[in-house]
């Protein structure tokens, strides 16, 4: 034991036990670590702690529990002295010693290459890692390399490092990652980009980091792309076009890489060459934005460095016509950009109809490109892929020879677009009605006629209109829209014969509309045949149901009154009961309308009456008010006002409460008007059981100002008696429901509070006296009368004491002489009015006649 000074230790007196125990069992560990612990605990010199360990691992030599602990202490002794201490050799000594016998264990090789680190010694750390991995088993292995990379990155040692990153991805492949970063930290790039070349080759590779292949390939892309001095083992542009062809959804980085590859070796007319061939085969806009953004910045980088340069040294005419040219190649990569967007979103998708009419306004003022344009767009859409109407793209087509007068052309245009295979019938009717809107435009109307008695011929192959697998050129003769601009141009052009039979053709297929049944028969109307436009009314009417069929019908009854009026007054009536027969409330309006003015004008009123009773049945709900109103203006004014009480009664039982309040105002103004003020007092009384107070404040308005105007005190008394009474009765629904909802909460509660309970009796209370309440005036509500009431029965209902009632006297301690004054029969002076001339209607007119 050479390090350590035997002759300087002195053995004490309390080291006597420990001594005598370790000479009895000197394999004991126990005994040794009780003897180092006592010693550490006298703090005895650090000389006599080490020289019991020295004579315990003499002892012990295959004890790790013993070298473990001595050579930590060791080691803390040493890294308070400088690391060219002879202390650190000795502590080197001591781990050579104890890996003689423990060389098994990873810990201390790993405390010993730590510690080898730590004096610097590069080479003999090397040594001990290489020993240590050829001495542990293999599994252990796992153990030293991260201590081993962490060496070799801590030194300058590139070519130590590349080999032993060589063998440590021997063990470990799936790292291949961290190899490369290291070979980037140590400026080997051309190592590093062929091992990720490597690493890419690679099927079952998979990135520890979460990288993608594509994020690889870009990756390796920028490395060769950004130095291009440095990595000359790999063939760039090989590699980056491969993955261009793996990756072309994101090709725009790397043809980026690509391009400014080319820029950084020099090389800069083949970049712009990759720019210009990357903007032609990109197929995202996503990607022609990153490249056209690059190859401007490109552009602009040149010029700058261009005019840096002449402005640095005289600059000679070819310089100054250099720069030109690249401003002017600049200017029109900006003017092209437009165009070349255009493009990608086409190779994106040939089939956009959208982008090839961008495309052809973008070379507008150019005849010869548009032509072109037009031509490859209907050569390369295909008409059941096409996104938009393909039919556009064909009659743009004609329509630009036809503004340049070249009809020829234009015709042969359109001849070939009438054999495209639509995707639907429309389409192509469409392209024939622009075929024969050209010829109109032409004046050739002879041209025009034909184009349509062509398109509308019958084919051979004939199939259904909406039979999807027949061709749409066997389906267009049932287009309305053809027939529709056929007949227009017959109307216009052609001959009453001609344009009738294109007429009766439509109705044969069974194709017309509403409206072809109104033109046809409005077209015969002018041609004065009256009989055969009621026959196609009649045909009309038959073809179609409600609600299609109101229009028909509401034009042939106004049209047959216009050419008949009373002369055929039956089978007018027909006509009506025959649309009224299955007729929707939501058109019976204007039919009942027009059946009665025709019934005021031609017929009786009687009839005219019972068509106005039917239809305040036969409309709308909505429209039944309404419909009343007109009802009893035209009762008023054929049989007199009186006639309307009957109408004014079955109002007020049919119409919702809305209604039926305002005609209780209603009629009883009317009989204010006549004079029978009790009559409309009984009207009051009746409609006060439709209206709520709270929200018909206008109706109770009324009364009163009736009351004012005519009643007396006792029907004022009357008036305010019943509106509380139907205040209540409105009013007790809701508070009944709100006592058994205050019960049902008292009977809920298990435990409740003193206070609690009586709000809970109070509230009981409360509802009960206003039940009660209810309940009379419920009864007296009962006795509230109608319009044929008798005066003695007014008189009993209003005997009835009124305790609420409001006292309309002037003091209250009137004396003995005026109360009886009240108590007398009051005398009332009735008034003499003359009746309204209205009363009799048309009476009256026929006397004054």
């Amino acid at each position: 034991m050479p390090d350590v000074d035997v002759h300087s230790i002195t053995l004490e007196e309390d080291d006597i036990p420990f001594e005598e125990d370790i000479i009895r069992n000197p394999y004991h560990l126990k005994s040794w670590l009780r003897y180092i612990e006592h010693k550490v605990g006298r703090k005895a010199p650090r000389q006599a702690v080490n020289l019991i360990y020295e004579r315990a691992v003499k002892e012990l030599p295959g004890s790790y529990k013993l070298w473990y602990a001595y050579l930590k202490r060791r080691r803390l002794h040493a890294k308070s002295k400088v690391i060219v201490d002879p202390e650190f050799e000795k502590v080197n000594n001591a781990f050579e010693r104890c890996l003689v016998f423990l060389h098994k264990m990873p810990r201390i090789w790993l405390d010993y290459c730590q510690f080898l680190m730590d004096q610097r010694q590069v080479t003999r750390t090397r040594h001990t890692l290489d020993r240590a991995l050829r001495s542990l088993a293999l599994t252990q292995h796992d153990r030293v390399w991260p201590l081993y990379l962490k060496f070799v990155r801590s030194y300058d040692i590139p070519d130590t490092g590349m080999r032993v990153y060589r063998r440590y991805l021997k063990f470990f492949p799936e790292n291949g990652e961290d190899f490369v970063d290291y070979l980037k930290s140590i400026n080997r790039l051309d190592q590093a980009a062929l091992k990720l070349a490597d690493l890419l080759n690679e099927e079952k590779f998979t990135s520890k980091h979460g990288k993608s292949h594509y994020q690889l390939w870009k990756e390796l892309c920028s490395l060769m792309s950004e130095n291009p001095d440095k990595v000359k083992d790999l063939k760039v542009e090989n590699i980056i076009r491969c993955g261009l062809d793996r990756f072309t959804n994101e090709a725009g980085a790397l043809w980026c890489a690509l391009a400014q590859y080319h820029s950084r070796s020099g090389q800069f007319e083949k970049a712009r060459d990759v720019y210009e061939e990357a903007i032609s085969k990109v197929m995202t806009a996503r990607d022609f934005g990153q490249v056209f953004d690059a190859y401007a910045q490109f552009e602009e980088t040149m010029i700058e460095g261009k005019m840096s340069a002449a402005s640095e040294f005289e600059a000679d005419e070819e310089d100054d016509i250099d720069i030109e040219l690249r401003m002017a190649r600049f200017e029109r990569l900006m003017e092209r950009r437009p165009l070349l967007l255009n493009s990608v979103l086409l190779r994106q998708n040939p089939h956009n109809v959208h982008e090839w009419h961008k495309r052809v306004s973008l070379f507008d003022g150019k005849p010869k490109e548009i032509i072109n344009t037009y031509a490859e767009a209907v050569r390369t859409v295909n008409p059941k892929q096409a996104t938009g109407k393909l039919h556009t793209l064909w009659v743009a087509f004609a329509k630009f020879y036809e503004s340049n007068k070249q009809l020829n052309e234009a015709r042969s245009i359109f001849k070939m677009a009438v054999q495209v295979p639509f995707r639907n019938v429309e389409e192509l009717a469409t392209v024939w009605c622009e075929y024969a809107e050209m010829e109109v435009r032409a004046e050739d109307y002879e041209r025009a006629r034909q184009v349509m008695r062509e398109a509308t011929a019958t084919p051979k192959e004939r199939a259904a209109y909406h039979d999807a697998s027949a061709p749409v050129q066997n389906r267009v003769f049932r287009s309305l829209k053809l027939w529709s601009m056929h007949c227009d141009l017959e109307e216009s052009l052609g001959t009453f014969q001609t344009t009738k039979a294109v007429y009766n053709r439509i109705l044969d297929l069974g194709i017309s509309s509403p409206q072809i049944i109104i033109n046809f028969a409005m077209f015969l109307e002018e041609s004065n045949y009256f009989e055969d436009a009621f026959t196609i009314y009649e045909r009309g009417v038959s073809m179609f149901k409600w609600p299609n069929v109101f229009d028909i019908w509401n034009t042939y009854l106004t049209k047959f009154l216009e050419r008949y009026g009373g002369r055929k007054l039956e089978r007018a009536r027909d006509l009506f009961e025959q649309c009224l027969d299955g007729c929707p409330d939501k058109f019976a309006k204007n039919i009942y309308l027009l059946y009665a003015k025709m019934e005021e004008e031609h017929g009786m009123g009687r009839h005219a009456m019972s068509v106005y009773e039917r239809a305040t049945s036969a409309v709308l709900p909505a429209e039944q008010f309404e419909m009343f109103n007109i009802y009893i203006q035209r009762a008023a004014s054929i049989f007199g006002v009186t006639h309307t009480r009957q109408i004014y009664e079955k109002a007020i039982e049919v119409l919702p409460d809305t209604g039926a309040r305002k005609m209780c105002v209603r009629f009883a103004q009317l009989e204010c008007k006549l004079g029978e003020f009790d009559r409309a007092r009984a009207v009051f009384m009746h409609g006060s059981q439709l209206a709520d107070p709270r929200l018909s404040a206008d109706y109770w308005k009324h009364w009163q100002e009736f009351e004012v105007a005519h009643g007396n005190e006792d029907s004022y008394r009357e008036l305010l008696r019943i509106k509380r009474s139907v205040q209540a009765q409105y009013n007790t629904s809701v508070n009944y429901m709100s006592a058994q909802m205050l019960a049902a909460a008292g009977q809920a509660e298990q435990v409740p509070t003193t206070a609690a309970a009586d709000s809970m009796k109070a509230l009981e209370a409360q509802a009960k006296a206003v039940a009660e309440q209810a309940k009379e005036e419920v009864v007296t509500k009962s006795k509230l009368l109608f319009v044929r009431s008798t005066e003695k029965e007014i008189v009993e209902a209003t005997k009835e004491e009124n305790p609420d009632e409001i006292l309309l006297g002037d003091d209250d301690d009137d004396d003995d002489d005026e109360q009886n004054e009240a108590q007398k029969p009051k005398v009332v002076e009735l008034a003499q009015q003359p009746v309204p001339s209205e009363v009799f209607g048309k009476l009256a007119r026929d006397e004054d006649s």
